[in-house]
């Protein structure tokens, strides 16, 4: 039997866009604000530095790297996403240049910026070298590409898989090998000087309880409410029992709210 054949680039980019536009991550979001936070304090951004934050989603890290003094872009694939981070900017008197675009072809001219960013956002890039070298285009010589990337084993690794168990392979590679430290080391090859790893957790935090968090999901989480939008009526009650079962066994909290800590691979790479 012949394989099938993989799908057009834009065809596999539309989805992957309508997922991310599905739900509102922004509401997700919320749930790791301090530690989206906590992420970028451990970057020490210098003040005045110029900032990319690639898929930046509704400004986690943007915004509080623009408070501290940076000079800070963002983009995203996700037009609703933009729309919520220039509110949130404007709000707050920021000038941040927030933009709808795409992690592989970004419109920005080569070393643009000092320090390129991206938390759980470019590993979701369906071509990961042709992100890792757009990645490393942008950034100036000597300066820092730093990623928070899933790793396959964490709590989100699990959730990845729980729900990619209800929809159709992508065809795309996982998102979850750029927490691979020899993926990482071979994406980014002989365009960095330097490269080190640190693993750590993400924490989610949400003040209502495990079995609401999944409704929250199914709600507003694209790749859950795409998976459950496309199953039937017992589909989407095995997929919520699922979910029940893994946000359930991994709740740290004793108080009728929710925490899970999710372990990331935290990337610093030098451009050479």
């Amino acid at each position: 039997m012949l394989a099938e054949a993989p799908e057009p680039i834009d065809i596999v980019k539309d989805k992957l866009k309508r997922t991310w536009t599905a739900g509102d991550y922004g509401l997700i979001a919320r749930g790791l604000e301090q530690s989206a936070k906590a992420f970028l304090d451990s970057v020490s951004i210098p003040e005045g530095a110029r900032v990319l934050d690639v898929a930046c989603g509704t400004g986690q890290l943007a915004i509080p790297a623009a408070r501290s003094g940076a000079k800070v872009a963002g983009i995203d694939i996700a037009g609703n996403l933009i729309a919520q981070a220039r509110e949130r900017a404007s709000n707050e008197g920021l000038a941040i240049n927030f933009e709808i675009g795409d992690a592989e072809d970004m419109p920005y001219a080569d070393a643009a910026f000092d320090v390129v960013i991206s938390l759980i956002g470019a590993m979701f890039a369906p071509r990961p070298e042709r992100a890792a070298s757009e990645l490393l285009r942008v950034c100036s010589p000597g300066g820092r590409v730093v990623m928070g990337n899933w790793t396959p084993e964490g709590f989100v690794g699990d959730l990845f898989r729980t729900i990619g168990k209800y929809v159709p392979p992508s065809g795309m590679p996982s998102p979850l090998l750029w927490g691979e430290e020899s993926i990482v080391r071979e994406r980014f090859g002989e365009g960095v000087s330097e490269l080190r790893f640190t693993r750590r957790n993400l924490r989610f935090d949400y003040p209502i309880t495990p079995s609401q968090v999944v409704s929250h999901y199914l709600d507003y989480f694209g790749p859950a409410k795409r998976a459950a939008e496309g199953l039937d009526a017992d589909g989407r009650n095995s997929l919520r029992a699922d979910l029940e079962r893994l946000w359930s066994g991994n709740n740290t909290a004793t108080d009728g709210t929710t925490q899970a800590d999710a372990e990331i691979l935290k990337v610093e790479a030098v451009r050479r």
